[in-house]
Protein backbone atom coordinates (compact mmCIF):
# COMPACT_ATOMS: atom_id res chain seq x y z
CA UNK A 1 0.00 0.00 0.00
CA UNK A 2 2.83 1.96 0.94
CA UNK A 3 4.48 1.68 -2.70
CA UNK A 4 1.32 2.21 -4.09
CA UNK A 5 1.08 5.49 -2.36
CA UNK A 6 4.48 6.93 -3.11
CA UNK A 7 3.62 6.00 -7.02
CA UNK A 8 0.86 8.54 -7.45
CA UNK A 9 2.91 10.97 -6.01
CA UNK A 10 5.71 10.55 -8.01
CA UNK A 11 3.09 11.04 -10.98
CA UNK A 12 1.63 13.96 -9.97
CA UNK A 13 4.88 15.46 -9.44
CA UNK A 14 5.72 14.33 -12.76
CA UNK A 15 2.35 15.87 -14.36
CA UNK A 16 2.90 19.43 -12.05
CA UNK A 17 6.77 19.09 -13.58
CA UNK A 18 5.64 18.77 -17.17
CA UNK A 19 2.83 21.86 -16.51
CA UNK A 20 5.25 24.70 -15.13
CA UNK A 21 7.77 23.93 -18.37
CA UNK A 22 8.19 27.33 -20.51
CA UNK A 23 5.39 27.92 -22.39
CA UNK A 24 6.96 28.21 -25.90
CA UNK A 25 8.06 24.76 -25.89
CA UNK A 26 4.93 22.52 -24.22
CA UNK A 27 1.05 23.34 -24.63
CA UNK A 28 -0.13 25.50 -21.60
CA UNK A 29 -0.84 22.60 -18.46
CA UNK A 30 -1.48 24.81 -15.33
CA UNK A 31 -1.33 28.39 -16.89
CA UNK A 32 -3.97 29.28 -18.32
CA UNK A 33 -5.40 32.86 -17.86
CA UNK A 34 -6.91 34.46 -15.43
CA UNK A 35 -9.29 36.41 -15.25
CA UNK A 36 -11.93 33.87 -16.56
CA UNK A 37 -15.10 33.72 -15.37
CA UNK A 38 -14.54 29.74 -13.97
CA UNK A 39 -13.41 27.58 -10.99
CA UNK A 40 -9.79 27.72 -11.52
CA UNK A 41 -9.07 25.21 -8.23
CA UNK A 42 -11.28 22.88 -9.87
CA UNK A 43 -10.46 22.99 -13.57
CA UNK A 44 -6.67 22.42 -12.10
CA UNK A 45 -7.82 19.39 -10.27
CA UNK A 46 -9.70 18.08 -12.96
CA UNK A 47 -6.87 18.78 -16.02
CA UNK A 48 -4.15 16.95 -13.15
CA UNK A 49 -6.87 14.04 -12.59
CA UNK A 50 -7.21 13.43 -16.63
CA UNK A 51 -3.12 13.52 -17.44
CA UNK A 52 -2.67 10.88 -14.97
CA UNK A 53 -5.11 9.02 -16.40
CA UNK A 54 -3.56 9.21 -19.89
CA UNK A 55 -0.35 8.45 -18.39
CA UNK A 56 -2.00 5.23 -17.08
CA UNK A 57 -3.00 4.26 -20.52
CA UNK A 58 -6.67 5.04 -19.32
CA UNK A 59 -7.75 7.03 -22.85
CA UNK A 60 -11.69 6.40 -22.15
CA UNK A 61 -11.31 8.05 -18.26
CA UNK A 62 -8.49 10.99 -19.14
CA UNK A 63 -11.27 11.83 -21.84
CA UNK A 64 -14.28 12.14 -19.83
CA UNK A 65 -11.95 14.41 -17.30
CA UNK A 66 -11.45 16.28 -20.50
CA UNK A 67 -14.67 16.83 -21.42
CA UNK A 68 -15.76 17.89 -17.74
CA UNK A 69 -12.48 20.70 -18.29
CA UNK A 70 -14.31 21.98 -21.46
CA UNK A 71 -17.16 21.96 -19.47
CA UNK A 72 -15.51 24.14 -16.77
CA UNK A 73 -13.86 26.39 -19.17
CA UNK A 74 -14.54 25.99 -22.93
CA UNK A 75 -11.83 28.45 -23.69
CA UNK A 76 -8.93 26.06 -23.01
CA UNK A 77 -7.12 25.30 -25.65
CA UNK A 78 -4.83 22.77 -23.71
CA UNK A 79 -7.95 20.22 -22.89
CA UNK A 80 -8.58 20.31 -26.67
CA UNK A 81 -5.56 19.49 -27.44
CA UNK A 82 -4.82 16.86 -24.96
CA UNK A 83 -8.13 15.60 -26.26
CA UNK A 84 -7.09 15.32 -29.74
CA UNK A 85 -3.60 13.66 -29.13
CA UNK A 86 -5.92 10.86 -27.45
CA UNK A 87 -8.50 10.22 -30.19
CA UNK A 88 -5.34 10.45 -32.84
CA UNK A 89 -3.94 7.81 -31.15
CA UNK A 90 -6.62 5.80 -31.24
CA UNK A 91 -7.07 6.48 -35.25
CA UNK A 92 -9.99 8.29 -34.55
CA UNK A 93 -8.48 11.22 -37.01
CA UNK A 94 -11.96 12.73 -37.83
CA UNK A 95 -12.16 13.66 -34.12
CA UNK A 96 -8.92 14.65 -33.49
CA UNK A 97 -9.10 17.43 -36.42
CA UNK A 98 -11.88 18.21 -34.60
CA UNK A 99 -10.20 18.95 -31.04
CA UNK A 100 -6.68 20.32 -32.98
CA UNK A 101 -8.67 22.86 -35.20
CA UNK A 102 -10.45 24.22 -31.74
CA UNK A 103 -7.37 24.59 -30.17
CA UNK A 104 -5.95 26.44 -32.86
CA UNK A 105 -8.49 28.55 -33.08
CA UNK A 106 -7.98 29.50 -29.28
CA UNK A 107 -4.18 30.01 -29.13
CA UNK A 108 -3.35 30.08 -33.01
CA UNK A 109 0.28 30.55 -32.38
CA UNK A 110 1.40 27.28 -30.37
CA UNK A 111 3.77 25.46 -32.07
CA UNK A 112 2.50 22.22 -31.15
CA UNK A 113 -1.00 22.21 -32.13
CA UNK A 114 0.30 23.70 -35.58
CA UNK A 115 2.04 20.51 -36.43
CA UNK A 116 -0.16 18.01 -34.71
CA UNK A 117 -2.73 19.52 -37.30
CA UNK A 118 -0.34 19.08 -40.39
CA UNK A 119 0.44 15.87 -38.94
CA UNK A 120 -2.75 15.01 -39.00
CA UNK A 121 -3.53 16.33 -42.35
CA UNK A 122 -0.65 14.50 -44.28
CA UNK A 123 -1.55 11.14 -42.84
CA UNK A 124 -5.22 11.83 -44.51
CA UNK A 125 -2.39 12.48 -47.81
CA UNK A 126 -3.43 15.81 -47.67
CA UNK A 127 -0.15 17.23 -48.51
CA UNK A 128 -1.52 21.31 -49.51
CA UNK A 129 -2.94 21.36 -45.75
CA UNK A 130 -0.20 20.51 -44.22
CA UNK A 131 2.10 22.83 -45.69
CA UNK A 132 -0.21 25.60 -44.76
CA UNK A 133 0.41 24.26 -41.62
CA UNK A 134 3.92 24.18 -41.53
CA UNK A 135 4.38 27.72 -42.93
CA UNK A 136 1.98 28.80 -40.15
CA UNK A 137 4.92 27.35 -37.88
CA UNK A 138 7.88 28.78 -39.82
CA UNK A 139 6.09 32.24 -39.58
CA UNK A 140 5.29 32.27 -35.95
CA UNK A 141 9.02 30.57 -35.29
CA UNK A 142 11.46 31.95 -37.71
CA UNK A 143 14.42 30.98 -35.91
CA UNK A 144 13.73 27.00 -35.75
CA UNK A 145 15.39 25.02 -38.80
CA UNK A 146 14.31 21.97 -38.33
CA UNK A 147 10.43 23.27 -38.93
CA UNK A 148 12.12 25.20 -42.24
CA UNK A 149 13.65 21.74 -43.40
CA UNK A 150 10.28 19.67 -43.03
CA UNK A 151 8.65 22.39 -44.60
CA UNK A 152 11.02 21.75 -47.14
CA UNK A 153 10.97 17.98 -47.50
CA UNK A 154 6.87 18.77 -47.96
CA UNK A 155 7.51 21.39 -51.22
CA UNK A 156 9.67 18.71 -52.50
CA UNK A 157 7.18 15.93 -52.00
CA UNK A 158 4.38 17.63 -53.66
CA UNK A 159 6.26 18.78 -56.14
CA UNK A 160 7.17 22.51 -55.17
CA UNK A 161 10.55 21.77 -56.10
CA UNK A 162 11.70 25.73 -56.55
CA UNK A 163 10.19 26.40 -53.24
CA UNK A 164 11.94 23.63 -51.41
CA UNK A 165 15.13 24.65 -53.21
CA UNK A 166 14.68 28.06 -51.78
CA UNK A 167 14.67 26.36 -48.50
CA UNK A 168 17.44 24.20 -48.99
CA UNK A 169 19.51 26.92 -50.52
CA UNK A 170 19.26 29.34 -47.34
CA UNK A 171 20.51 26.10 -45.00
CA UNK A 172 23.24 25.33 -47.84
CA UNK A 173 24.34 29.02 -47.66
CA UNK A 174 24.44 29.05 -43.94
CA UNK A 175 26.01 26.03 -42.93
CA UNK A 176 28.04 24.75 -45.84
CA UNK A 177 27.31 21.17 -47.46
CA UNK A 178 25.58 18.98 -44.42
CA UNK A 179 23.80 15.92 -43.74
CA UNK A 180 20.63 17.71 -43.50
CA UNK A 181 19.74 20.62 -45.96
CA UNK A 182 22.57 19.55 -48.88
CA UNK A 183 20.69 15.70 -49.13
CA UNK A 184 17.23 17.24 -49.14
CA UNK A 185 18.38 19.07 -52.02
CA UNK A 186 20.06 17.00 -53.79
CA UNK A 187 17.25 14.60 -53.26
CA UNK A 188 14.63 17.58 -54.71
CA UNK A 189 16.95 17.90 -57.55
CA UNK A 190 16.58 14.71 -58.37
CA UNK A 191 12.86 14.55 -58.32
CA UNK A 192 12.61 17.61 -60.62
CA UNK A 193 14.68 16.10 -63.08
CA UNK A 194 17.92 18.08 -62.41
CA UNK A 195 20.22 15.62 -62.69
CA UNK A 196 23.15 17.95 -63.66
CA UNK A 197 22.36 19.94 -60.57
CA UNK A 198 21.93 17.09 -58.42
CA UNK A 199 25.32 15.24 -59.58
CA UNK A 200 27.12 18.68 -58.70
CA UNK A 201 25.98 18.68 -55.20
CA UNK A 202 26.28 14.85 -54.36
CA UNK A 203 30.01 15.17 -55.28
CA UNK A 204 30.42 17.79 -52.76
CA UNK A 205 28.77 15.47 -50.42
CA UNK A 206 31.19 12.72 -51.92
CA UNK A 207 34.23 15.47 -51.21
CA UNK A 208 33.82 15.38 -47.51
CA UNK A 209 32.91 11.73 -47.33
CA UNK A 210 34.24 9.71 -50.11
CA UNK A 211 33.30 5.49 -48.92
CA UNK A 212 29.82 6.95 -47.34
CA UNK A 213 27.16 4.40 -48.83
CA UNK A 214 24.11 7.11 -48.48
CA UNK A 215 26.13 9.71 -50.61
CA UNK A 216 27.37 6.68 -53.42
CA UNK A 217 23.80 5.81 -53.70
CA UNK A 218 22.66 9.25 -54.11
CA UNK A 219 25.23 9.42 -56.86
CA UNK A 220 24.41 5.83 -58.51
CA UNK A 221 20.70 6.87 -58.63
CA UNK A 222 21.18 10.38 -60.43
CA UNK A 223 23.50 8.03 -62.94
CA UNK A 224 20.55 5.73 -63.18
CA UNK A 225 18.29 8.96 -63.72
CA UNK A 226 20.75 10.20 -66.20
CA UNK A 227 20.48 6.92 -68.37
CA UNK A 228 23.92 6.12 -67.46
CA UNK A 229 23.67 2.70 -65.85
CA UNK A 230 27.39 1.35 -66.37
CA UNK A 231 28.35 4.73 -64.35
CA UNK A 232 25.80 3.60 -60.91
CA UNK A 233 27.38 0.03 -61.25
CA UNK A 234 31.07 1.59 -61.54
CA UNK A 235 30.10 3.51 -58.33
CA UNK A 236 29.04 -0.16 -56.32
CA UNK A 237 32.01 -1.91 -57.77
CA UNK A 238 34.89 1.32 -56.74
CA UNK A 239 33.13 1.04 -53.35
CA UNK A 240 33.30 -2.84 -53.11
CA UNK A 241 36.90 -2.27 -54.46
CA UNK A 242 37.91 0.10 -51.73
CA UNK A 243 35.69 -2.19 -48.79
CA UNK A 244 35.29 -5.85 -50.08
CA UNK A 245 33.59 -7.18 -47.01
CA UNK A 246 31.47 -4.15 -46.23
CA UNK A 247 27.82 -6.20 -45.86
CA UNK A 248 25.91 -2.16 -46.27
CA UNK A 249 27.72 -2.00 -49.68
CA UNK A 250 27.05 -5.15 -50.66
CA UNK A 251 23.42 -5.50 -49.93
CA UNK A 252 23.17 -2.28 -51.76
CA UNK A 253 24.54 -3.27 -54.56
CA UNK A 254 22.44 -6.31 -55.00
CA UNK A 255 19.48 -3.96 -54.85
CA UNK A 256 20.51 -1.99 -57.13
CA UNK A 257 20.88 -5.11 -59.52
CA UNK A 258 17.56 -5.88 -58.24
CA UNK A 259 16.13 -2.54 -59.52
CA UNK A 260 17.54 -2.70 -62.65
CA UNK A 261 16.47 -7.07 -63.68
CA UNK A 262 20.53 -7.52 -64.01
CA UNK A 263 20.11 -10.65 -62.90
CA UNK A 264 22.93 -12.18 -64.42
CA UNK A 265 25.03 -9.77 -63.13
CA UNK A 266 24.01 -10.57 -59.54
CA UNK A 267 23.84 -13.95 -59.43
CA UNK A 268 27.26 -14.00 -60.58
CA UNK A 269 28.20 -11.90 -57.22
CA UNK A 270 25.14 -13.17 -55.04
CA UNK A 271 27.03 -16.17 -53.32
CA UNK A 272 29.69 -13.70 -52.07
CA UNK A 273 26.98 -12.11 -50.24
CA UNK A 274 25.95 -15.61 -48.77
CA UNK A 275 29.36 -16.40 -47.58
CA UNK A 276 30.35 -12.95 -45.70
CA UNK A 277 30.21 -13.42 -42.11
CA UNK A 278 29.22 -10.50 -41.62
CA UNK A 279 26.12 -9.93 -43.54
CA UNK A 280 23.46 -10.78 -41.26
CA UNK A 281 21.56 -13.45 -41.17
CA UNK A 282 17.71 -11.70 -41.69
CA UNK A 283 19.48 -9.60 -43.97
CA UNK A 284 20.50 -12.61 -46.35
CA UNK A 285 17.13 -13.60 -45.77
CA UNK A 286 15.22 -10.73 -47.03
CA UNK A 287 17.56 -10.51 -49.81
CA UNK A 288 16.91 -13.96 -51.26
CA UNK A 289 13.24 -14.34 -50.07
CA UNK A 290 13.19 -11.57 -52.32
CA UNK A 291 14.92 -13.36 -55.51
CA UNK A 292 12.10 -16.15 -54.76
CA UNK A 293 9.30 -13.76 -54.98
CA UNK A 294 10.54 -12.31 -58.53
CA UNK A 295 8.10 -13.57 -61.31
CA UNK A 296 10.44 -12.81 -64.17
CA UNK A 297 13.31 -15.36 -63.26
CA UNK A 298 14.66 -17.58 -66.07
CA UNK A 299 14.53 -21.71 -65.63
CA UNK A 300 18.27 -20.91 -65.03
CA UNK A 301 18.46 -18.72 -63.28
CA UNK A 302 16.06 -20.19 -60.94
CA UNK A 303 18.12 -23.02 -60.75
CA UNK A 304 21.07 -20.79 -59.78
CA UNK A 305 19.02 -19.14 -57.10
CA UNK A 306 17.90 -22.77 -55.70
CA UNK A 307 21.96 -23.65 -55.33
CA UNK A 308 22.38 -20.35 -53.48
CA UNK A 309 19.46 -21.11 -51.52
CA UNK A 310 21.42 -25.11 -50.57
CA UNK A 311 24.83 -22.98 -49.87
CA UNK A 312 22.54 -20.85 -47.50
CA UNK A 313 20.89 -24.20 -46.06
CA UNK A 314 24.55 -25.76 -45.35
CA UNK A 315 25.73 -22.24 -43.13
CA UNK A 316 22.77 -22.63 -41.17
CA UNK A 317 22.36 -26.49 -40.73
CA UNK A 318 20.15 -25.80 -37.35
CA UNK A 319 17.97 -22.64 -39.07
CA UNK A 320 13.98 -23.30 -39.13
CA UNK A 321 13.42 -20.82 -41.59
CA UNK A 322 16.34 -20.80 -44.02
CA UNK A 323 15.45 -24.43 -45.20
CA UNK A 324 11.48 -22.62 -46.58
CA UNK A 325 13.27 -20.61 -48.57
CA UNK A 326 13.69 -23.49 -51.36
CA UNK A 327 10.24 -23.98 -50.19
CA UNK A 328 8.91 -21.05 -51.39
CA UNK A 329 10.78 -21.05 -54.52
CA UNK A 330 9.37 -24.49 -55.62
CA UNK A 331 5.67 -23.06 -54.32
CA UNK A 332 6.34 -20.24 -57.08
CA UNK A 333 7.55 -22.64 -59.48
CA UNK A 334 3.87 -24.05 -59.03
CA UNK A 335 5.59 -27.22 -57.67
CA UNK A 336 3.32 -27.95 -55.17
CA UNK A 337 4.02 -31.89 -54.70
CA UNK A 338 7.76 -30.86 -54.92
CA UNK A 339 7.22 -28.20 -52.05
CA UNK A 340 5.48 -30.91 -49.91
CA UNK A 341 7.85 -33.80 -50.33
CA UNK A 342 10.99 -30.92 -49.67
CA UNK A 343 8.87 -29.87 -46.65
CA UNK A 344 8.52 -33.88 -45.33
CA UNK A 345 12.77 -34.17 -45.92
CA UNK A 346 12.57 -31.13 -43.60
CA UNK A 347 10.34 -32.56 -40.94
CA UNK A 348 11.88 -36.20 -41.14
CA UNK A 349 15.03 -34.32 -40.30
CA UNK A 350 13.76 -32.16 -37.50
CA UNK A 351 10.44 -32.75 -36.19
CA UNK A 352 10.29 -29.64 -34.27
CA UNK A 353 10.30 -27.20 -36.88
CA UNK A 354 6.73 -26.22 -36.53
CA UNK A 355 7.51 -23.45 -39.16
CA UNK A 356 7.72 -26.41 -41.75
CA UNK A 357 4.76 -28.24 -40.13
CA UNK A 358 2.40 -25.36 -40.63
CA UNK A 359 3.51 -24.83 -44.40
CA UNK A 360 3.02 -28.36 -45.15
CA UNK A 361 -0.12 -28.68 -44.12
CA UNK A 362 -1.01 -25.29 -46.09
CA UNK A 363 0.55 -27.10 -49.33
CA UNK A 364 -1.99 -29.87 -49.15
CA UNK A 365 -4.50 -27.64 -48.01
CA UNK A 366 -3.65 -26.00 -51.54
CA UNK A 367 -3.45 -29.33 -53.11
CA UNK A 368 -6.54 -30.49 -52.51
CA UNK A 369 -4.83 -33.36 -50.79
CA UNK A 370 -7.20 -34.29 -47.64
CA UNK A 371 -6.18 -37.82 -46.84
CA UNK A 372 -2.38 -36.12 -46.05
CA UNK A 373 -3.83 -33.07 -44.58
CA UNK A 374 -5.50 -35.26 -42.11
CA UNK A 375 -3.33 -37.33 -41.12
CA UNK A 376 -0.55 -34.79 -41.11
CA UNK A 377 -2.76 -32.33 -38.99
CA UNK A 378 -2.65 -34.75 -36.60
CA UNK A 379 0.57 -35.29 -36.05
CA UNK A 380 1.18 -31.32 -35.87
CA UNK A 381 -1.80 -30.73 -33.61
CA UNK A 382 -0.80 -33.57 -31.28
CA UNK A 383 2.67 -32.28 -31.11
CA UNK A 384 2.27 -28.88 -31.18
CA UNK A 385 -1.20 -28.52 -28.90
CA UNK A 386 -1.01 -25.16 -28.60
CA UNK A 387 -1.06 -24.54 -32.09
CA UNK A 388 -4.62 -23.13 -33.23
CA UNK A 389 -3.84 -23.11 -36.84
CA UNK A 390 -2.92 -27.06 -36.53
CA UNK A 391 -6.58 -27.70 -34.74
CA UNK A 392 -7.97 -26.17 -37.48
CA UNK A 393 -6.31 -26.64 -40.55
CA UNK A 394 -6.69 -31.17 -38.93
CA UNK A 395 -10.34 -30.01 -38.80
CA UNK A 396 -10.32 -28.86 -42.07
CA UNK A 397 -9.45 -32.10 -43.42
CA UNK A 398 -11.15 -34.27 -41.14
CA UNK A 399 -14.37 -32.37 -42.61
CA UNK A 400 -13.47 -33.28 -46.50
CA UNK A 401 -12.52 -36.51 -45.28
CA UNK A 402 -15.94 -36.80 -43.89
CA UNK A 403 -14.43 -37.54 -39.98
CA UNK A 404 -17.29 -35.04 -38.90
CA UNK A 405 -16.73 -36.29 -35.13
CA UNK A 406 -12.92 -35.82 -35.11
CA UNK A 407 -13.42 -32.59 -36.87
CA UNK A 408 -16.31 -31.32 -34.41
CA UNK A 409 -13.64 -32.23 -31.44
CA UNK A 410 -10.35 -30.32 -32.96
CA UNK A 411 -12.59 -27.31 -33.65
CA UNK A 412 -13.90 -27.21 -29.94
CA UNK A 413 -10.25 -27.43 -29.12
CA UNK A 414 -9.42 -24.71 -31.46
CA UNK A 415 -12.32 -22.39 -29.71
CA UNK A 416 -10.62 -23.12 -26.54
CA UNK A 417 -7.39 -21.54 -28.07
CA UNK A 418 -9.38 -19.02 -29.56
CA UNK A 419 -10.09 -17.27 -26.67
CA UNK A 420 -10.97 -13.59 -26.58
CA UNK A 421 -9.58 -13.42 -30.23
CA UNK A 422 -12.96 -12.69 -32.44
CA UNK A 423 -11.53 -12.96 -35.67
CA UNK A 424 -10.18 -16.93 -34.61
CA UNK A 425 -13.53 -17.51 -33.01
CA UNK A 426 -15.13 -16.38 -36.01
CA UNK A 427 -12.85 -19.22 -37.95
CA UNK A 428 -14.24 -21.57 -35.71
CA UNK A 429 -17.69 -21.17 -35.84
CA UNK A 430 -17.18 -21.02 -39.95
CA UNK A 431 -15.86 -24.08 -40.22
CA UNK A 432 -18.66 -25.88 -37.33
CA UNK A 433 -21.21 -24.85 -39.14
CA UNK A 434 -20.04 -26.02 -42.50
CA UNK A 435 -19.93 -29.33 -40.47
CA UNK A 436 -22.96 -29.57 -39.26
CA UNK A 437 -24.02 -28.64 -42.47
CA UNK A 438 -22.84 -31.29 -44.14
CA UNK A 439 -23.97 -33.70 -41.44
CA UNK A 440 -27.28 -32.34 -42.42
CA UNK A 441 -27.99 -31.05 -39.30
CA UNK A 442 -29.10 -27.51 -40.61
CA UNK A 443 -30.68 -26.38 -37.52
CA UNK A 444 -27.80 -26.87 -35.72
CA UNK A 445 -25.54 -24.96 -38.45
CA UNK A 446 -28.19 -22.19 -39.29
CA UNK A 447 -27.98 -21.40 -35.42
CA UNK A 448 -24.20 -21.48 -35.47
CA UNK A 449 -24.27 -19.06 -38.68
CA UNK A 450 -26.31 -17.14 -36.74
CA UNK A 451 -23.97 -16.46 -34.24
CA UNK A 452 -21.20 -16.17 -36.36
CA UNK A 453 -23.08 -12.93 -37.75
CA UNK A 454 -23.59 -11.50 -34.33
CA UNK A 455 -20.16 -11.44 -33.52
CA UNK A 456 -19.06 -10.22 -37.14
CA UNK A 457 -21.70 -8.49 -39.21
CA UNK A 458 -19.54 -7.64 -42.13
CA UNK A 459 -18.27 -10.78 -42.73
CA UNK A 460 -18.92 -10.87 -46.44
CA UNK A 461 -18.03 -15.01 -47.06
CA UNK A 462 -19.94 -15.77 -44.21
CA UNK A 463 -23.07 -13.95 -44.99
CA UNK A 464 -22.70 -15.50 -48.51
CA UNK A 465 -22.19 -19.00 -47.67
CA UNK A 466 -25.09 -18.74 -44.66
CA UNK A 467 -27.43 -16.90 -47.96
CA UNK A 468 -25.96 -20.26 -50.77
CA UNK A 469 -26.87 -22.75 -47.72
CA UNK A 470 -30.24 -21.77 -46.83
CA UNK A 471 -31.26 -21.37 -50.76
CA UNK A 472 -30.08 -24.71 -51.04
CA UNK A 473 -32.47 -25.96 -48.28
CA UNK A 474 -35.30 -23.76 -49.53
CA UNK A 475 -35.15 -22.05 -46.30
CA UNK A 476 -35.56 -18.19 -45.13
CA UNK A 477 -35.26 -17.30 -48.85
CA UNK A 478 -36.16 -13.96 -48.06
CA UNK A 479 -33.78 -13.74 -45.70
CA UNK A 480 -30.87 -15.38 -47.84
CA UNK A 481 -32.00 -12.91 -50.71
CA UNK A 482 -31.37 -9.70 -48.54
CA UNK A 483 -28.06 -11.36 -46.95
CA UNK A 484 -27.08 -12.44 -51.05
CA UNK A 485 -27.91 -8.41 -51.68
CA UNK A 486 -26.20 -7.71 -48.81
CA UNK A 487 -22.95 -9.00 -50.09
CA UNK A 488 -22.97 -8.13 -53.40
CA UNK A 489 -23.63 -4.74 -52.86
CA UNK A 490 -20.56 -4.32 -50.65
CA UNK A 491 -18.41 -6.40 -53.37
CA UNK A 492 -20.34 -6.76 -56.66
CA UNK A 493 -17.50 -8.20 -59.07
CA UNK A 494 -16.86 -11.25 -56.82
CA UNK A 495 -18.23 -13.91 -59.31
CA UNK A 496 -18.43 -15.97 -56.00
CA UNK A 497 -20.67 -13.71 -54.66
CA UNK A 498 -22.81 -12.84 -57.74
CA UNK A 499 -23.49 -16.86 -58.24
CA UNK A 500 -24.92 -17.18 -55.11
CA UNK A 501 -27.12 -14.00 -55.22
CA UNK A 502 -28.61 -15.46 -58.84
CA UNK A 503 -29.22 -19.23 -57.32
CA UNK A 504 -31.00 -17.39 -54.30
CA UNK A 505 -32.73 -15.48 -57.07
CA UNK A 506 -33.56 -18.63 -58.74
CA UNK A 507 -35.12 -20.12 -55.83
CA UNK A 508 -37.00 -17.13 -54.74
CA UNK A 509 -38.37 -17.53 -58.58
CA UNK A 510 -37.05 -14.15 -60.04
CA UNK A 511 -35.49 -15.93 -63.09
CA UNK A 512 -35.08 -13.18 -64.86
CA UNK A 513 -33.10 -11.34 -62.63
CA UNK A 514 -30.90 -14.55 -61.70
CA UNK A 515 -30.17 -15.27 -65.89
CA UNK A 516 -28.97 -11.32 -66.29
CA UNK A 517 -26.45 -12.27 -62.88
CA UNK A 518 -25.36 -15.38 -63.96
CA UNK A 519 -24.80 -13.56 -68.13
CA UNK A 520 -22.26 -10.92 -65.96
CA UNK A 521 -20.80 -13.93 -64.18
CA UNK A 522 -20.05 -15.85 -67.33
CA UNK A 523 -18.82 -12.75 -69.19
CA UNK A 524 -16.77 -11.28 -66.62
CA UNK A 525 -13.35 -12.82 -67.98
CA UNK A 526 -12.72 -15.26 -64.97
CA UNK A 527 -11.85 -18.63 -65.84
CA UNK A 528 -14.74 -20.92 -65.95
CA UNK A 529 -16.18 -22.65 -63.39
CA UNK A 530 -18.56 -25.92 -63.66
CA UNK A 531 -20.75 -24.27 -60.80
CA UNK A 532 -21.97 -21.59 -62.92
CA UNK A 533 -23.27 -23.85 -65.46
CA UNK A 534 -24.83 -26.26 -63.48
CA UNK A 535 -26.27 -23.05 -61.85
CA UNK A 536 -27.12 -21.25 -64.94
CA UNK A 537 -28.85 -24.31 -66.79
CA UNK A 538 -31.44 -24.96 -63.99
CA UNK A 539 -32.42 -21.00 -64.31
CA UNK A 540 -32.80 -21.58 -68.35
CA UNK A 541 -34.81 -24.90 -67.99
CA UNK A 542 -37.12 -23.39 -65.04
CA UNK A 543 -37.86 -20.91 -68.02
CA UNK A 544 -38.83 -23.80 -70.17
CA UNK A 545 -35.41 -22.89 -72.74
CA UNK A 546 -34.28 -26.57 -72.31
CA UNK A 547 -31.87 -26.73 -75.42
CA UNK A 548 -30.31 -24.13 -73.72
CA UNK A 549 -30.24 -25.40 -70.85
CA UNK A 550 -28.46 -28.58 -72.19
CA UNK A 551 -26.04 -26.57 -73.87
CA UNK A 552 -24.79 -24.90 -70.41
CA UNK A 553 -24.78 -28.79 -68.33
CA UNK A 554 -22.64 -30.25 -71.07
CA UNK A 555 -20.17 -27.28 -70.30
CA UNK A 556 -20.29 -28.12 -67.01
CA UNK A 557 -19.83 -31.77 -67.96
CA UNK A 558 -16.96 -30.80 -69.67
CA UNK A 559 -15.35 -28.47 -66.98
CA UNK A 560 -16.03 -31.11 -64.69
CA UNK A 561 -17.06 -34.42 -65.74
CA UNK A 562 -17.90 -35.52 -62.08
CA UNK A 563 -21.07 -34.06 -62.32
CA UNK A 564 -22.67 -37.10 -63.44
CA UNK A 565 -26.12 -36.14 -61.80
CA UNK A 566 -26.21 -33.69 -65.26
CA UNK A 567 -26.75 -35.98 -67.12
CA UNK A 568 -30.00 -36.86 -65.78
CA UNK A 569 -31.15 -33.74 -66.28
CA UNK A 570 -30.14 -33.60 -69.60
CA UNK A 571 -32.35 -36.90 -70.23
CA UNK A 572 -35.36 -35.12 -68.59
CA UNK A 573 -34.67 -31.89 -70.43
CA UNK A 574 -34.51 -33.36 -73.92
CA UNK A 575 -37.54 -35.52 -73.66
Amino acid sequence: MKKLSLYFVIVLILILSLASCNRKIIPSVILWEQGKNYDSATFNFVFVEALKQKLFGNAGEALKYLEECVRINPESDAAYYQMAQIVVEKGDISNGKKYALKAIEINEKNLWYLIMMARIYYQEKNIDSAIIYYEKAVKNYPENEKLQLTLGNLYSENKNFDKANSIFGILDNKYGVNEASTISSVKNLMAAQKWDEALSKANMLLGQKPDELLYNGLLAEIYRGKGEKQKALEVYNNLIERNPDNSDTQLSLCDFLISEKSYEELFVYLSSVILNNKVEREDKITLLARLVELPDLTKDLQDKLSVNLMILEANYKDDDVVPLLRVELLINQQNLPGAALRLEDIIKNKQGNYFAWEKLLLVYLQLGDFEHLTSKGEECATLFNRSFLAKVLYATGATETKNYPVALEELRKAEILAGDNKEYLMQVLTLKADVYYRMKEFDKSFEIFDQAIIYNTDDLTVINNYAYYLAEQNMKLKEAEVMAKKVIDKEGKNTTFLDTYAWVLYKRGKLKEAARVMELIINSGEKADAEWYEHYGYILMKQRKCAEAVEKWNVALNLDPSKANLYKEIENCTK
